[in-house]
């Protein structure tokens, strides 16, 4: 593959061609895309060791067929974002794969999968600073609160330092809420429609202003009364690779009709489709714009 060659000779012998593709990233001109609203593809899994799709535990594992997943994603008409953690967003950096595109960085990755700290979810990609540095538009984070780990509050005051260090240099803060809990030694986040809405309304007030929070959140039961909780813009997240592809869909296309829902943030479901390929599991997603 002419392009990894390419990709390793500039990582070894060039680092600093990361820095200069970053500025040299034509920057788009909106957070919308042509049917007015986010079409996000996230992929900063692997970061926290979750590496499964759907049947296949190591399904991410495979950067080089990962990348090439994400650039067929970013390529299809109406996707115009992508998320990441600096390995993935500096390889599609240097691959020519961002520009126009709205980029979100990862911000704390440290909470990994499996393991007893998964809870103390630490900041240890992406921060503020280096997110504006980069010229990217945005910074994701992830808020699972355990009732039952005291270890939760150090990851609400990281996430509000973020949040108010986000808007200092007018970027994105998206924040993404669960309330969780460890069941059988695992965590599993609650996706009642009580457990969401706490979630949200904890969430949208961290940091010193609000003015750039936006909720990345998941589709559960009874959308209109958990997106009533906030006036925060919104975006609907993918989850696990369903399945019944159909049913996730038409999940998405519901929680769409909220008017504080701006779009979709899907990952897996998209880049590791149960069936067919990665376009057309994109482009079907674009269509429920």
């Amino acid at each position: 593959m002419p392009e990894l060659v390419d990709l390793l000779a500039l990582r070894t012998q060039r680092p600093d061609a990361i820095a200069a593709a970053a500025a040299a990233r034509r920057r788009p001109a909106s957070l919308f895309g042509p049917h007015g609203k986010l079409m996000i593809i996230a992929a900063d899994h692997p970061a926290r060791g979750a590496l499964r799709a759907g049947a296949d535990p190591l399904a991410m594992a495979n950067r080089v067929d990962l990348l090439d997943r994400i650039r067929t994603a970013l390529a299809r008409p109406g996707v115009n974002g992508v998320l990441g953690t600096p390995d993935i967003l500096e390889d599609l950096l240097l691959l020519g794969a961002l520009d126009d595109k709205v980029v979100i960085g990862s911000m704390n990755r440290g909470g990994l999968a499996g393991t007893s700290f998964e809870m103390d979810d630490r900041f240890t990609a992406y921060d503020a600073g280096s997110i504006a540095a980069a010229g990217f538009e945005g910074g994701k984070m992830l808020l699972r609160i355990d009732p039952d780990d005291a270890g939760t509050v150090a990851t609400l005051q990281a996430c509000g330092n973020a949040v108010s260090a986000l808007a200092a240099h007018r970027r994105m803060a998206m924040v993404e809420p669960f309330i969780s809990h460890r069941v059988d030694g695992r965590v599993r986040n609650d996706l009642t429609t009580e457990s969401m809405i706490r979630a949200m309304t904890v969430s949208a007030g961290l940091g010193t202003t609000s003015a750039y929070t936006w909720l990345k959140v998941p589709v559960v039961p009874d959308m209109e009364r958990v997106m009533a909780a906030t006036t925060l813009p919104a975006l609907i997240l993918g989850g696990e690779v369903s399945d019944d592809a159909a049913a996730a869909y038409a999940q998405w296309a519901k929680a769409l009709s909220q008017p504080t829902v701006q779009g979709l943030v899907i990952g897996r479901s998209l880049l590791y489709p149960a069936k067919g390929g990665v376009a057309d599991a994109v482009d079907r997603a674009v269509e429920l714009l």
